[in-house]
């Protein structure tokens, strides 16, 4: 093809390579085919998405609980986009080992990563590290059949201390303290549910650093708790304090009002004699409690025996303060779930503080802080782990616009043909999966739904995940060819 062939035409179109498929990078790859300049014919676009997983949806399908009632819905939109047919979906490539930074550029104009973050923020208190400590966000890939993670979960602790305040917390304890068999109608892989069911817990304790008015986590997340069957959720009248900040915030803000609400009925309905109580697991709802110190004891050195907190109180702005008082909880397992972080990109500059990559609203920055020609970023590596879902759709409009207004200054690609990335993956022996190949895992997971539903418990099971990456690979691949 000529070097003159203008770019961005029918002949030569806009090559672009999308890092991750999961909400962040699918919104950014549709936001670009949807765009003004593409809809009115004067850009046209080719748009590739690569994933390290050989199935699409990223923190869809390896970070939300597979009971939550907005993951079908959240599918289906992800789902639509991908199926159009416009966007190639290259799963099981990981960038850095598969793909390098300089074969995206040898290869397509402008790369976008949307990597997202998979690791627990650190928590830097004594004992974090004894045996029985665990971060909340690997025991989410662990319940959600991630393929890079041990098939196996020690849970054999009766009581348990989940630390923090937003919605992964609030899954964590729910995954924690419901009942396996009641997971069963979601898509939980076969070898989760036998590590539930096995389960000895019978309390677990959700702690928050401050009080019901500054929770991080939403409503529908709060009134899934209570569906939860034979568990009880118990609130302690002494955690319930509001200062003029909370006054204020539940006035000016109708999700803060609603939750406080739900959790003024709870304790206002709670039985004074909790002895009343009687199914057996309870959820316990802590406020005002910041972590001090996790703690062993003689009968086990080395594994959680405890967790000391010291009580916060308000301060009149909604931020707490400690008041010297320390409570001691004796546990046998503690989950830190205070937030996710970000993982550095190979020849890609990153904040190591913040867990993203440097950017001015969404142009990715080097050490010196001037912007990388051709490369941005979206989601949360480019603004952290805060968030709804819907923010991320924002979040890749803004991105986009950026990359739209720079595409006449791009560094084109020296070999842009749709097929020169696919001779490369295949002469690297990389086993790709596709989007079709993608459709051919589905319609298996379902399958072995339908096959389990047709035992003799009579669950329906909608889908069971497959877990181990060698089988996703081969199903993905088994006679479904990359459409290239």
């Amino acid at each position: 093809m000529s070097t003159n062939t203008p770019v961005g035409t029918a002949a030569r179109p806009l090559r672009i390579a999308v890092v991750g498929s999961g909400p962040a990078g699918v919104y950014a790859a549709d936001i670009l085919t949807k765009s003004e300049a593409v809809k009115s014919g004067e850009l046209t676009v080719s748009i590739d998405l690569f994933d390290r997983y050989p199935a699409p949806y990223g923190l869809i399908r390896y970070g939300v609980a597979p009971d939550h009632p907005r993951i079908k819905g959240i599918v289906n939109a992800l789902h639509k986009v991908l199926d159009r047919g416009d966007i190639r979906f290259f799963g099981n490539v990981d960038y850095g080992t598969d793909l390098t930074l300089e074969d995206l550029r040898t290869h397509y104009d402008a790369v976008i990563f949307a990597t997202g973050a998979i690791k627990d923020a650190d928590l830097n208190i004594p004992g974090i590290e004894l045996e029985g400590s665990y971060g909340g966000a690997d025991f989410v890939s662990w319940y959600d059949g991630h393929p890079d993670v041990s098939r196996e979960w020690p849970l054999d602790a009766k009581e348990i201390a989940v630390i923090g305040n937003g919605n992964v917390a609030l899954d964590v304890a729910r995954m924690l303290s419901k009942h396996a068999d009641d997971l069963l109608v979601s898509e939980i892989p076969d070898n989760v549910y036998a590590g539930l069911k096995s389960s000895p817990v019978t309390d677990v304790h959700v702690f928050g650093r401050r009080g019901p008015a500054q929770v991080k986590f939403t409503p529908l997340e709060l009134r899934e708790l209570s569906h939860s069957k034979d568990v009880d959720i118990i609130l302690y009248a002494e955690d319930f304090e509001f200062d003029a900040e909370s006054d204020r915030q539940i006035q000016s803000n109708n999700q803060t009002k609603t939750m406080v609400g739900t959790l003024t009925n709870w304790i206002a309905e709670q039985p004074e004699d909790l002895s009343e109580l009687t199914a057996s697991r309870r959820l316990h709802l802590h406020f005002l409690h910041s972590p001090v110190e996790v703690y062993d004891d003689a009968e086990a050195p080395g594994r959680v025996a405890g967790i000391k907190f010291e009580r916060t109180e308000l301060d009149g702005t909604g931020n707490a303060r400690g008041t010297g008082e320390v409570v001691d909880y004796p546990v046998q397992a503690v989950y830190r779930a205070i937030g996710y972080f970000g993982s550095s990109l190979p020849e890609v500059e990153f904040d190591h503080s913040k867990g993203v990559v440097p950017n001015d609203g969404g142009r990715v920055l080097d050490a010196s802080g001037a912007h990388v020609p051709g490369i941005y970023a979206t989601g949360w590596i480019k603004r952290g782990p805060v968030g709804l879902i819907g923010h991320t759709k924002g979040d890749a409009l803004e991105t986009v616009t950026y990359l739209l207004e720079d595409r006449a200054n791009l560094p084109l690609a020296a070999a842009p043909a749709p097929g020169a990335v696919v001779e490369l993956l295949e002469n690297r022996g990389v086993q790709y999966t596709s989007w079709e190949g993608w459709l051919a895992l589905d319609a298996h997971e379902r399958s072995l739904g339908e096959k389990a539903s047709a035992g003799a418990d009579s669950i329906v099971r909608e889908r069971i995940k497959v877990v181990p990456r060698e089988d996703m690979v081969e199903i993905s691949r088994g006679g479904v060819a990359a459409e290239v």
